[in-house]
């Protein structure tokens, strides 16, 4: 399993103009390639009156790139878009970049700064994030010691799932992976000896500049 890299948190669509031709991006994390052709073809379907729909996506860590300029002239709309998700660090992740022609030519270069404008604007509204190593675990207690447990995890960079309250109090939590050893420790002091952490499985996390668990 890959342990760090970058992708976007958000699905998003943005757009300007540039001497009349309008340029949209639309931009989404994915998995695989069959994935990412999914998203290519439904931006595809859904402006299917526009004159491009040129895309790239980056994949499998990766080793796995591709893209389309989608009738403009050869290099000056696939590579651009491509250029900007490599330039970022970005895996898993596809860009559509719809084109309405709007009567003057751009050039290569034109089109060049243009595609990679719009791809870069996604990007940055998507929001960059970190993937790592996180997991998921389960916290079992009384009631009489939900207080003292509720203030140590509202200072600790988790999630909490899902809470149950029935005969005893039960919390499904993530942490980062590398967190999780100190935080069952703290737990064991807390509980005076008493081992309430049970680790389940290892997920992904996407995570802020500052690691701050965004969304798993």
């Amino acid at each position: 399993m890959n342990k760090e890299c970058f992708t976007v948190l958000n699905q998003v669509e943005v757009s300007f103009e540039e001497k009349k031709s309008i340029f949209i991006c639309n931009i989404k994390r994915i998995e695989n390639e069959n994935e990412a052709m999914e998203f290519i073809n439904q931006i595809k379907e859904k402006y299917k009156d526009a004159t491009h729909n040129v895309y790239a996506y980056i994949t499998n860590n990766g080793i796995s790139m591709r893209y389309s300029d989608d009738g403009e002239p050869q290099g000056t709309a696939g590579p651009p878009v491509l250029e900007v998700l490599k330039r970022e660090g970005l895996n898993d992740v596809a860009a559509v970049v719809t084109r309405y022609f709007g009567g003057t030519l751009l050039g290569a270069s034109g089109l060049i700064r243009a595609y990679g404008a719009s791809c870069k604007m996604g990007v940055d509204a998507a929001k960059k994030v970190k993937r790592l190593e996180g997991c998921i675990f389960e916290m079992i207690f009384d009631y009489d010691k939900y207080g003292k447990i509720q203030n140590y995890l509202q200072k600790k960079n988790i999630i909490i799932k899902n809470s149950d309250f029935l005969e005893k109090i039960n919390l499904i939590i993530v942490c980062l992976k590398k967190d999780f050893d100190k935080i069952k420790s703290d737990m064991i002091e807390l509980m005076n000896g008493n081992d309430i952490c049970s680790l389940k499985y290892d997920i992904m996390c996407y995570v802020d500049d500052d690691n701050k668990i965004m969304e798993v």
